[in-house]
């Protein structure tokens, strides 16, 4: 795969067990040649085709809200009375819901690189749809039109989860070892906060340039331009090959061994599934502070490029976050840069809940929003940097893109659940407005120190080559239980290469060592 680099540095790392209650008989020495890596636009290459698809999900997802504020201005009483508009800006998240398990499958048991190829297809199709989106000259099936288009272009995002990430991770083993985690990092999470950003400007600019007027041009062009990145990044994909160790370590053509596969990571699968469920459950709450800084900028029947303007600052919160918080993951590594983030984001949340009579004030809005900058930046430094970067680097490579895609799921159903629960917090408040607004904070604050001790306590150390002793460690486990290791790795003659190709492939060794029973 593009030449990637040559072996250099021998490394002996000794499998532990996923938790305490298995394999706790067996210690597994793990002996590889390793890569020291090199960082190079070559080797970059496939980990930015992979990951920098996430851009569209942040794009996409953003761009919405602008639509549904120029449809509200544009069609007013007709929309605001349409099922459409209960739906539409949600739709997507089903959507990418059955996208993640559905090419979270296809991308272990079929192929990383066509999986993504798929997923970009759909993507690009159904985004150009939308934005076309007509029925008859009539407004209300339009409007249902637009919401059936929004679930395909969620099912398109979907498949850049598991295929996307999970590939990403896995071509970061060509890169320099200390860089690893950071250059995930900036392709995947960086590229959706990136995402989330130009989602905002772009609906501004094109206010501008049609002076706030021309409504159905600006956001039919709003959601049109978001065809042009997956476009893009199409052609790219067209170059890429399989990772290296998917080649090596892939289920293609093996039975996955489901129950061996539970025993060995079902623990370990469900707290991270558990996080993510938690960090997204608890974003819906975080939000609500943004709308209440823009209702003290300006009022609600400002210029377009006045409401566009200050989405865009507002959404700017993320950037710092993510773009310093990445090469912290290398510094701390993953575990602790996430429970770093998350118990800050806590502190910060208690304290923004204890004084949001005091903040809540028109006079004091540039002082809220440098506080919920801070709070949001926080929240990219710990989970919405790293809980990516656990789940594809915390299992062997035959399931990875599964394992990935029910987590992720997970965290989305936790975004859908906060979406229910929290109102019934906010109305325990009673008819105290300060009550109402710091309910849901203590709730989600209290959970960020959850997730951090989760993160802490219950998940292992994630090193630089993680991912290669996941696969020793895991075909031990197999050979233990009488699962024959020889099916896996794709078989020569596929039209996707054949195994062992790229130059310099890496050999590994597994000794067992069984030790007495204590």
């Amino acid at each position: 795969m593009f030449g990637f680099g040559q072996r250099k540095a021998e490394v002996e790392t000794t499998a532990q067990p996923v938790d305490q209650q298995q394999d706790a008989n067996v210690d597994t020495v793990v002996t590889e040649r390793q890569t020291g890596g090199k960082t190079n636009w070559k080797n970059l290459i496939p980990v930015i085709a992979c990951g920098a698809g996430l851009f569209s999900d942040g794009y996409i997802n953003n761009v919405i809200g602008s639509v549904v504020t120029i449809l509200d201005r544009e069609y007013q009483d007709i929309w605001r009375n349409s099922n459409a508009k209960k739906y539409v800006g949600d739709i997507a998240f089903a959507g990418t819901v059955v996208g993640m398990l559905l090419f979270g499958y296809l991308s272990d048991k079929w192929s990383r690189t066509n999986s993504l190829l798929v997923s970009t297809i759909i993507l690009i199709i159904f985004a150009a749809l939308a934005a076309g989106s007509f029925y008859k000259g009539d407004a209300v099936g339009m409007f249902n039109i637009l919401t059936a288009w929004r679930f395909f272009v969620g099912l398109g995002i979907g498949g850049e989860y598991p295929a996307g990430s999970v590939g990403c991770a896995e071509n970061t083993g060509e890169l320099k070892s200390g860089q690893r985690n950071m250059w995930f990092i900036l392709f995947t999470n960086s590229m959706i906060d990136w995402g989330f950003v130009i989602g905002a400007f772009v609906p501004y600019v094109v206010s501008a340039a049609c002076h706030n007027g021309h409504l159905s041009t600006i956001w039919r062009t709003s959601l049109g331009i978001g065809v042009v990145f997956p476009l893009v990044l199409f052609v790219l994909r067209l170059f890429v090959s399989e990772p290296e160790e998917f080649q090596k370590n892939s289920m293609k053509h093996a039975r996955t061994p489901y129950r061996l596969v539970l025993r060995f990571y079902g623990f370990r699968l469900f707290i991270v599934s558990l996080i993510w469920f938690i960090y997204d459950f608890s974003a819906y709450s975080f939000g609500i502070y943004s709308p209440k800084i823009v209702a003290n900028i300006y009022p609600s029947d400002s210029p377009l490029t006045t409401i566009f303007g200050w989405n865009t600052v507002i959404n700017l919160f993320y950037i710092p976050g993510t773009m310093l918080g990445a090469p912290v993951s290398d510094l701390l590594g993953p575990r602790y840069a996430l429970a770093l983030g998350v118990f800050a984001q806590a502190i910060v949340g208690f304290i923004m809940a204890a004084c949001y009579s005091s903040l809540a004030q028109p006079g004091r809005v540039a002082a809220f929003a440098v506080v919920y900058g801070i709070f949001q930046s926080l929240g990219e430094l710990g989970p919405g940097n790293n809980i990516g970067l656990i789940a594809a680097k915390t299992c062997a490579t035959g399931i990875r893109g599964q394992y990935y895609g029910l987590a992720a799921a997970m965290g989305k159903i936790g975004a859908f659940v906060g979406t229910w629960v929290f109102p019934y917090i906010e109305a325990a408040g009673g008819g105290d407005e300060r009550l109402a607004a710091q309910y849901p904070f203590w709730v989600s604050s209290s959970l960020c120190v959850l997730s951090a001790a989760l993160v802490l306590f219950c998940l292992p150390h994630i090193g630089q080559d993680t991912i290669q002793a996941e696969d020793a460690r895991f075909r031990a486990f197999l050979e233990e239980n009488g699962y024959d290791t020889r099916q896996l790795g794709l078989r020569k003659g596929e039209e996707i290469g054949e195994l062992g190709e790229a130059e310099g492939a890496e050999e590994v060794s597994i000794e067992k060592k069984v030790s007495p029973a204590q």
